[in-house]
């Protein structure tokens, strides 16, 4: 079964390549939408450091300085199995103990408004990546959410904080499996968390993660909750990508 499948006794067959000699910075920024991507690099002088390959595309990876902090920037890739490979494939562009992740999130709650930030404090795992990196368990507490709602009070960002419910088939969140994961306190459904939180602790890096608050699974049926083409508050608004800047300043000292 899936959930027999972390071996912490035996080596890995093959591994992520760590370059020794590839730059240091204070953080690298991950992000989901292609059009944050295109926004920063419209916005921000970053210049291509780096890049590294999988068998569907190359991925540059991007360094941009402010106020003295070396910070990297790259599109990752949807899905646990993808971002974490990214993250790990990273590893021979750059050297970082840190990862600043952020994306869109399914609701569960009608009652938290759209595009608030919502921050995960234990992800629940309903996905397979997860259980290759740590040993099995419902939920994975999210170490690093308490220093990520400090960040937003002390920069005056709404915020919500919850558990998240991490799937890897959004096509088969169900009726009864959204009641479980409301009734268990999840406030939001995504693709990565989980699987992210275990990687993290196995390689021992850390993760800082926040999501906008996205579609409404709370509702009599499925309310997607912005127009077609609308950019603001949703997961492709660049403004978040200015929070998670300041974010892997914070935490960066």
């Amino acid at each position: 079964m899936i959930t027999d499948s972390f071996d912490s006794k035996s080596k890995a067959i093959i591994n992520p390549y760590v370059n020794e000699n590839a730059p240091t910075v204070d953080a690298c920024i991950l992000t989901f939408s292609n059009k944050i991507e295109n926004a920063v690099l419209r916005n921000y002088e970053c210049k291509e450091i780096g890049r590294f390959n999988c068998a569907t595309r190359e991925t540059p990876v991007y360094l941009l300085e402010r106020n003295g902090k070396r910070f990297a920037f790259f599109l990752t890739m949807i899905g646990a199995p993808a971002c974490v490979g990214t993250i790990e494939d990273s590893f021979a562009v750059i050297k970082t103990k840190r990862y600043v992740v952020f994306g869109g999130a399914g609701c569960l709650d009608k009652e938290i408004a759209h595009g608030k930030v919502m921050i995960p404090t234990e992800a629940y795992r309903d996905e397979g990546t997860s259980y290759h990196y740590a040993p099995p368990s419902d939920y994975i507490e999210v170490k690093n959410s308490a220093t990520v709602a400090r960040f937003m009070e002390d920069n005056g960002i709404p915020y919500i904080m919850g558990k998240t419910w991490t799937t890897d088939a959004f096509y088969r969140e169900t009726e009864d499996n959204f009641r479980k994961r409301k009734a268990d306190g999840c406030i939001s459904v995504e693709m990565e968390c989980a699987a992210l939180q275990a990687m993290c602790n196995f390689r021992g890096i850390e993760l800082y993660t926040f999501f906008t608050s996205g579609d409404l699974l709370d509702a009599p049926k499925w309310d997607p909750r912005h127009k077609k083409g609308e950019i603001e508050n949703t997961q492709h608004d660049s403004g978040h990508f200015d929070i998670a800047l300041a974010l892997a300043e914070y935490i960066s000292g």
